[in-house]
């Protein structure tokens, strides 16, 4: 265990002093009273984090983003990651009249599209890379995770493709677009888009529901084939068909009219699972062994932090006198960047979970609750994370305490990197917005990295009491 000492005990008083004076000579009858009020506002931050860097071996994909690639950096180690994905359907096909038995001639062939967000891409972007696409052999099942391996029986090579991640030598528009695109054709001569359209024209319900669509199609597998030095983090996929039908111009001449349509995309709906795996390296494994406190993710290392509530509890009770009230309590955590070979950054969000309860949080997607959990965002500019509300988890623990039922398990946390996700009510007669939390999923990305500084961490506790003399 390493023990960290936060900044020396600080008590800042502030008294408040009211005196009620009735003059005995102006009021003979009336004795002389005096009512003083004092009131003080108590600041600790005598406290201490004691904590332990934790492995994390595998994570569960709870979004949509697909992480591939490989890099090996000096100061963090190598990391790889290929990915599996279902996909859900569009519930309709514009089949154009197409008739059965005109599907060989008329359906041409697929296209998937990789969306990869500006920024989100570690690594070198002009570096030549390749990946593989197979058709999966069989459906998916749950649970899945990272350390989950694909199962490749059937699999079926649908194509490759070399690929950057840049825009160099592309015009303006392109430039200015916030993702870049990574386009892989199905190279099977048009044979899997005529099976899925063929499904359509006999078997329209199973476009109605996933669960049946990925019996038909179970999905794709991606891996990286050669090359390394790149990780993308792509948010979005769309397949699209293409076909085609025919018509006549004004002339009575023949025409081909060319139709497309995205009637696949991977969505929240649908199984997806990255396949992650990290090592690393000796530079790196030295500062852990050394004792340092170093969060790794998406899989990596956990940290695990034993909180100080029994500390805060008995300095609230030596000190609080009859009437007091609770204002505040927080926990700041200096978070270092690791310097390393790819500027591999600091997770934007943490969540700070009862270990006991880690698990569970992700499997029933819950929300924080300031008792039990929290999350805090990284803040660049001071170089730390602040858990500012802890305020109702000592009330809670106020209550436990005092029915002595207070555990360790009650004190003992993970602190884990996480994706939030934040959603916005928009009032279109206002024009204003409400956003609020709608999920926070275990993080799932390119890879980050951050020490925890625990000798520099400060937990503030602050309360008023009052006495009346």
């Amino acid at each position: 265990m390493l023990k960290a000492s936060a900044s020396a005990a600080a008590i800042a008083a502030i008294t408040l002093a009211a005196s009620i004076f009735t003059s005995c000579e102006d009021t003979p009858n009336v004795g002389s009273s005096l009512v003083e009020n004092s009131s003080q506002i108590m600041v600790f931050d005598d406290f201490t984090i004691t904590g332990k860097t934790v492995d994390n071996p595998s994570v569960q994909t709870r979004n949509t983003t697909q992480v591939l690639g490989t890099i090996t950096a000096d100061g963090y180690g190598t990391f790889s990651s290929d990915f599996v994905t279902e996909f859900l359907p569009a519930s309709k096909i514009d089949t154009h009249g197409i008739t059965l038995d005109q599907v060989d001639n008329l359906v041409d062939s697929l296209k998937i599209r990789f969306y990869v967000p500006v920024g989100s891409t570690v690594g070198d972007t002009i570096a030549p890379m390749g990946l593989e696409l197979y058709q999966l052999g069989s459906k998916l099942s749950t649970p899945i995770n990272s350390n989950t391996p694909v199962n490749t029986e059937g699999l079926k090579l649908l194509a490759k493709k070399v690929y950057v991640c840049n825009a160099l030598g592309e015009s303006d528009s392109i430039k200015k677009l916030s993702y870049r695109p990574i386009d892989v054709k199905i190279d099977d001569n048009g044979k899997l888009a005529r099976q899925l359209f063929r499904l359509y024209l006999t078997k329209p319900e199973v476009f109605q529901m996933p669960s049946l669509f990925a019996q038909n199609f179970p999905g794709i597998y991606v891996r990286t084939s050669y090359g390394s030095g790149r990780v993308v983090g792509i948010s979005t996929t769309i397949m699209t068909m293409y076909y085609h039908t025919f018509g006549t111009d004004e002339e009575g001449k023949q025409i081909t009219h060319r139709h497309e349509g995205a009637y696949f995309a991977v969505t929240p709906e649908v199984i997806l699972n990255n396949m992650i795996k990290y090592t690393p390296d000796q530079k790196l494994k030295g500062r852990l062994d050394a004792g340092e406190n170093i969060l790794v993710a998406p899989v990596g290392y956990d940290m695990e932090i034993k909180f100080p509530i029994e500390e805060v509890i008995s300095k609230y009770k030596e000190n609080a006198g009859n009437l007091s009230v609770i204002n505040n309590l927080s926990l700041d955590l200096p978070a270092v960047a690791i310097e390393n070979e790819y500027d591999i950054n600091p997770p934007t969000n943490i969540l700070m979970v009862l270990t006991k309860d880690k698990e569970k949080f992700f499997r029933l997607s819950e929300l924080t609750d300031d008792e039990t959990s929290f999350y805090a965002t990284y803040d660049s500019e001071n170089k730390r994370y602040r858990f500012a509300g802890l305020r109702p988890y000592l009330l809670k623990m106020l209550e436990k305490h005092n029915a002595g039922t207070l555990t360790p398990d009650d004190y003992t946390f993970t602190l884990t990197p996480v994706s939030v996700i934040m959603e916005t009510n928009t009032n279109d007669y206002y024009g204003t917005g409400t956003s609020y939390l709608s999920a926070i999923n275990p993080y799932i990305g390119n890879p980050v990295m951050v020490k925890l500084d625990l000798d520099k961490a400060a937990v503030n506790f602050t309360f008023s009491k009052q006495n009346v003399n």
